[in-house]
């Protein structure tokens, strides 16, 4: 596994874990609207980084 695959890896592992603390908050009653604001950025942030990396990996294949 090539680092850039490794990195990869551990963004949609974070992404994932994201996902389970923005279902977690909303399942709190009077759920905190700018935590799940911030919560729902960073996972919009990790996305675009995944599919720049992918696009990358990608690429990289065909390239070799």
């Amino acid at each position: 596994m090539s680092a850039l695959e490794s990195h990869l890896a551990e963004l949609e592992r974070r992404h994932e874990a994201l996902d389970r603390d923005i279902a977690r908050e909303w399942a709190h009653p009077g759920a905190d609207e700018i935590k799940l604001a911030e919560l729902k950025r960073r996972k919009l942030q990790l996305k675009d980084e995944i599919a720049k990396l992918k696009a990358e990996c990608q690429a990289e294949t065909t390239i070799h």
